[in-house]
């Protein structure tokens, strides 16, 4: 398919961004509130000037402000002064970020960045937003809310990164780096204890054994009472059971090689989400709860999350310019849960369900770094399995909609990312990546007369109508460029410019009904990104303040959208390409040291996301229709943005440092589908944190208090939206946490 560019005015508009950020960059102003990509907290030397962050953004070790591509790096520690709980906390403090908890389960990660994301966690479907854990691939949602604790640092890309994270980061990358071992024994234990019934204990170590082992672990024990209650059980709802476990073993033979082998386990037991019921039940009945967080659900409380995985990483350093290095990982996935879509005792419409996924992944690098050129190429392969079974329970109806099925993906790329000083002041980078993934999908859905189906432990019986009863196969490949030109103007501003493309893989559709879509056998095709992006990144006042810029246009083509609608005897699902749009916006982060002691960051995005064709399938006329002009981009707020400010106060007498910190994040109003619903749809909204923090002077104790969304705003993070009779009006809300508060105690030896 020929690259289509964006129009002239558009590409003279971000020009004329760069330019104008780098006009400012040089001019004599009065300083306001900046921030940068290092975080809330930006760390600092003792002269009170910038620390240089180091990124792998371009799997290699760059600077942060050199490195031409927008991306946000948050150390561990910054996330632990600020209280971060787990991963989603990057959304208040990313631009163009969406980042929460998916419905009904607190561990299955939603992610969208600049608009492109994936919403839906069934097996089959791939995310928009790809995961690493220390460069190790995540392929499915399940357990990928990742608790923050024993890591190095979190790197969020923003934009297609197609040509070293090729496998599904159409709209961008989120890397979680754990720490290496170091050459001394280190520790700590941190107890939290907190708003409803809080109880956290986490534990980490890291030990040399002899000059070429080393082993290092961490365990950490999450428990919290639920913000609301089933008021039909009295079980908790919202609550929080969660343990996960890491253990690793270096080994260090000789100087030029280098062997980790990690193992990685999280179990969460916390007790299925049913949201909350928006609207009144047909006629009235059952009424609205007062309290948002709770339910009145009939289904059952159980849920159970587990993801385990192991990988092996091998350096080996073959001379001064080339080092080969081998990712070995494989991961496994369970997923028991129940979601009571009506919230009612009866069974309304009733969701119980089963997940199972496994991958095995090897990735090859060979990093090369010589006086004016460097680069990364290497091979990928990923052999993938996930399935699941689900019933729809229709109780007004007597019917059960059974579901289940199986994809099977088979994935190889190959990819290079070369980077030349052509001057001492100007680089270019040309990278490539080429994709071919072959899937086999296997879908069988069908009605029964009754409650529960075979599939999910009903009584054994045959269906009264099959639905859907096929195995099919189909194979794809994609090119995926990216190019990019750097010019340092000076020591403190850098320029770039770039052009990048995303793919995500077609695929199947496990809901899709042969009744309703007899086209769904056929499965669908990609999704592809035509990305272009300009930005600046700069330092200022003698390194005591830093900015990065950065605006883009993409072009989005094939978009892959699961549309549920209420039919005849049933819901009807299908995934259509529903067409194309266009996006485009800009992103600012920074930070600047005010004074001695105090500090200040922000963040602001702008995306501007619009339909261009939107064609779906309209089960009366059973044809497509365009509809561009009744749909939105779902999860994309126009503005979000964040301003942080922290205060360290060194106690007389060496007696430690108090830190106080302070945010405010902002996100406008957003449809939680691409059909906009006012009883769905969530308003424009800010979230207010503060914390202090005390360490002591030989940085062996700290103690915090954190407070979480002080003006307890209730927003919602999902939903589902069934109306009718038949399924009882059920249209339901996820919401995000109320306001908390945490007390931290944490010792290091």
């Amino acid at each position: 398919m020929s690259v289509k560019k964006p129009s002239k005015k558009t590409t003279r508009g971000l020009l004329c961004l760069g330019a104008a950020a780098a006009a400012f960059a040089t001019a004599p102003v009065a300083l306001p509130a900046l921030a940068q990509s290092s975080g809330p907290a930006p760390s600092a030397s003792s002269a009170g000037e910038m620390e240089e962050i180091i990124v792998t953004a371009r799997r290699r070790e760059e600077s942060l402000q050199d490195v031409p591509v927008s991306v946000s790096a948050f150390t561990g520690e910054t996330l632990d002064v600020v209280g971060a709980p787990d991963i989603t906390t990057l959304q208040q403090i990313t631009p163009n970020l969406t980042l929460q908890v998916a419905r009904g389960s607190n561990s299955t990660l939603i992610a969208f960045i600049r608009g492109v994301g994936q919403q839906d966690p069934l097996w089959g479907f791939e995310p928009g937003v790809g995961l690493y854990v220390d460069d190790v691939y995540v392929a499915r949602p399940q357990g990928a809310v990742l608790d923050i604790f024993d890591i190095e640092r979190i790197e969020v890309l923003r934009g297609p990164q197609g040509t070293l994270y090729g496998r599904n980061t159409i709209g961008g990358a989120i890397k979680y780096v754990t720490k290496r071992i170091g050459d001394e024994a280190e520790g700590k234990a941190r107890l939290n204890i907190g708003s409803y019934n809080q109880r956290d204990a986490i534990a980490s170590f890291a030990t040399p054994i002899g000059d070429k082992f080393g082993i290092g672990g961490a365990l950490a024990v999450y428990r919290r009472d639920g913000f609301g209650k089933n008021l039909n059980t009295g079980a908790e709802h919202y609550n929080k059971e969660i343990n996960a476990g890491r253990l690793s073993l270096e080994f260090k033979p000789t100087e030029s090689l280098f062997f980790r082998l990690s193992g990685d386990k999280t179990d969460d037991r916390s007790n299925a989400r049913h949201g909350h019921r928006e609207l009144p039940g047909v006629g009235g009945v059952p009424a609205v709860l007062s309290d948002v967080y709770d339910t009145n659900s009939g289904l059952g409380d159980d849920n159970d999350v587990e993801t385990k995985g192991v990988s092996l990483t091998g350096e080996w350093e073959v001379n001064d310019i080339v080092t080969l290095k081998s990712i070995t990982a494989y991961r496994k996935g369970d997923t028991l849960t129940n979601i009571d879509f009506d919230n009612t005792p009866s069974p309304t419409l009733d969701v119980p369900a089963f997940y199972k996924d496994d991958q095995f992944t090897q990735e090859i690098q060979a990093l090369f770094t010589a006086d004016r050129w460097q680069g990364v190429a290497g091979i990928f392969y990923l052999d993938a399995s996930a399935s699941g079974a689900f019933d729809t329970i229709l109780g007004a109806l007597n019917t059960t909609i059974a579901t289940s099925g199986k994809v099977d993906t088979e994935s190889w790329a190959g990819f290079a990312d070369l980077s030349y000083d052509v001057t001492d002041q100007f680089s270019v980078s040309v990278g490539a990546r080429y994709t071919q993934d072959d899937k086999e999908g296997t879908v069988f859905r069908a009605n029964y007369t009754g409650i529960r189906s075979p599939l999910l432990g009903g009584t054994p019986r045959n269906p009264v109508l099959l639905r859907t009863n096929y195995t099919n196969d189909k194979s794809f490949d994609q090119f995926t460029p990216r190019v990019s030109a750097t010019f340092e103007a000076n020591d403190d501003l850098t320029l770039y410019a770039s052009f990048g493309k995303g793919f995500k893989s077609g695929g199947f559709d496990m809901r899709g009904d042969a009744i309703f879509t007899p086209n769904t056998v056929n499965g669908y095709e990609p999704e592809k990104v035509d990305s272009y992006e300009v930005g600046v990144k700069g330092k200022a006042l003698d390194n005591r303040l830093t900015f990065n810029l950065a605006g883009f246009y993409s072009q989005y083509d094939g978009q892959q959208v699961t549309t549920q609608v209420a039919a005849t005897n049933g819901i009807a699902s299908f995934v259509d390409n529903v067409g194309n749009s266009r996006i485009w916006g800009v992103e600012l982060e920074g930070a600047v040291f005010l004074t001695e002691g105090l500090s200040a960051t922000y963040a602001v995005g702008y995306t501007n996301a619009d339909f261009k064709e939107f064609l779906q399938y309209d089960l009366v006329t059973q044809r497509f229709i365009d509809v561009a002009d009744q749909r939105v981009f779902q999860n994309t707020p126009k503005w979000n943005g964040n301003v942080g400010l922290t205060y360290n106060h060194d106690l007389a007498d060496n007696n430690g440092t108090l830190t106080f910190s302070g945010s405010a994040a902002y996100r406008s109003k957003y449809s939680l589908f691409e059909i906009p619903n006012p009883a769905l749809d969530q308003g424009s909204y800010w979230l207010l944190d503060a914390g202090i923090v005390w360490t002591s002077a030989s940085d062996t104790w700290r103690v915090g208090l954190h407070g979480k969304n002080l003006g307890d705003k209730q927003y919602r993070v999902g939903g589902y939206n069934f109306p009718g009779a038949a399924f009882g009006n059920s249209i339901i809300g996820y919401y995000g946490p109320p306001r908390t508060y945490t007390v931290s105690l944490e010792v290091r030896f």
